[in-house]
């Protein structure tokens, strides 16, 4: 079997890296594009907008005891929750320890990626002078993320202040201060920038189209991704969720009030809102709820309800599209599905030499899994793993049982449980003979006894 194959990897992000670290512990001629000038992705901080970065006050939702690769842990003296300067050294740490920051081309941004008639891929590229180049390559492995390509409402009228996306706020700086702002939108981005925008405007309005669940980052002192996982693994996603239900109506009391609308879907049937602020800023009364837009009628807003309110800036944290803009549309578009067909969310039905690594959602963090994704790849490339016999079956299987009943829509089309989708990885890695093992413990014991105190466990008997 030839173990020579020459692999592209688009992007140095955080599963981009992970897949340029199994290639070369394969022993594979593994090239990754990169367009920035740092590794990290998403969680290398830049100013300008356009450019797909967190913001500057940014911390993970997901804590560091499950969103660290678990061959390789996060310093010791890094907090529950670390901020993305400490996030983008931990990757570029990573990405020189196991051999693969020689393997980037900084400053490379992929145009276009053609299939070759006899297999394999040709790639074109500009390098940062803009000058522009050619090559081919056995197999590609596609991570360049999916929080990039803004995906912004559309409502009749107009607005004459300012419109933004989430994609474009960078950090709060004077030019918000007194302003009235708008922030459209319930999730993760929209509690953040409503949260920071609240410290400086004179008024920060929330305008929700659907409920949420808010769930609080830590829970009986455990950050929230370690209390979840000491539920034992066998209880039924249903009792999860209403013990869920239950234990956040004890903490939190029905948010009717404040002035939020009441959710009837039981928690994680949606992708979660981690945020310990918010309910605290609304009570305060420095963040007020709306429901959903109406029109834009110049400087003003009507909402659903038929309310008005003037605004100085509107800003839409509204997600992202899963776009490609290096594949024709005619080859692979999954801009608008309900769910993305790929095995494992990763393999495509029709080119065994294709890889989609770190696509996908989970209800905790995505690096870990997509470092078991690349390994499964190589392991498939060094003829060590086989793929199912009925494949388009098994994508068929994989989208008809979702890990939770997720509410439809694009905005769900990628999404997995994290536990439950380590385990189902785990068990095609022991296909090919790899067992990576139980999860790790949560820090070392840090939490054990306060563990005990999940009403889950509890109930489960753990």
């Amino acid at each position: 079997m030839q173990t020579t194959k020459r692999v592209c990897v688009i992007g140095a992000g955080p599963s981009g890296i992970a897949a340029a670290k199994n290639c070369v512990l394969a022993g594979f001629d593994v090239v990754v594009f990169e367009k920035g000038d740092k590794v990290g992705g998403n969680w290398v901080f830049d100013a300008r907008t356009g450019h797909s970065s967190v913001n500057e006050n940014t911390h993970i939702i997901s804590s560091k005891t499950w969103s660290e690769y678990e061959d390789f842990p996060m310093p010791a003296d890094y907090p529950d929750y670390p901020g993305h300067r400490q996030l983008q050294a931990y990757f570029e740490s990573y990405a020189r320890h196991f051999g693969v920051y020689d393997k980037i081309r900084f400053n490379n941004a992929v145009q276009k990626i053609t299939r070759l008639p006899e297999g394999g891929w040709k790639v074109e590229f500009t390098d940062g002078e803009g000058t522009g180049d050619v090559e081919q390559f056995d197999v590609l492995m596609v991570a360049n993320g999916h929080h990039w390509n803004p995906k912004y409402p559309d409502y009749p009228g107009s607005f004459s202040g300012k419109f933004m996306h989430s994609h474009d706020f960078k950090a709060i700086d004077d030019s918000w201060r007194g302003k009235k702002v708008l922030v459209v939108g319930g999730g993760n981005s929209a509690c953040d920038v409503a949260v920071e925008a609240a410290r400086v405007a004179e008024k920060v309005c929330l305008s929700m189209r659907s409920p949420q669940w808010f769930i609080p980052k830590f829970i009986f002192g455990m950050p929230a991704d370690v209390f979840a996982a000491s539920t034992p693994q066998w209880v039924p996603v249903a009792i999860k969720q209403r013990v869920l239900q239950m234990m956040l109506r004890i903490l939190q009391g029905p948010y009717s009030r404040y002035g939020l609308p009441q959710n009837v879907n039981p928690p994680l049937s949606h992708h979660p809102t981690l945020n310990s602020d918010l309910l605290d800023f609304i009570r305060h009364g420095r963040i007020k709820p709306r429901p959903a837009i109406r029109q834009l009628l110049g400087e003003e807003v009507e909402f659903v309800n038929g309310e008005r309110e003037a605004f100085d800036i509107i800003c839409a944290c509204t997600g992202f599209w899963t776009t490609f803009p290096f594949f024709d549309k005619s080859f692979i578009d999954y801009q608008n599905v309900a769910k993305v067909p790929l095995y494992r969310k990763m393999m495509h039905p029709d080119y065994r030499d294709l890889y989609f690594i770190g696509l996908f959602q989970p209800v905790g963090c995505i690096w870990p899994l997509a470092d078991y994704q690349a390994k499964l790849a190589c392991l498939e490339l060094l003829g060590r793993y086989r793929r199912p016999d009925d494949f388009k079956t098994a994508i068929q299987n994989e989208i008809d049982h979702p890990h939770y009943d997720f509410e439809g829509g694009q905005r769900h089309a990628m999404e997995v449980d994290y536990h439950a989708f380590r385990n189902e990885l785990r068990q095609e890695l022991l296909k090919a003979g790899v067992d990576i093992g139980k999860p790790p413990a949560a820090d070392k014991g840090r939490y054990k006894s306060a563990a005990a105190l999940s009403p889950v466990a509890v109930a489960a008997g753990g």
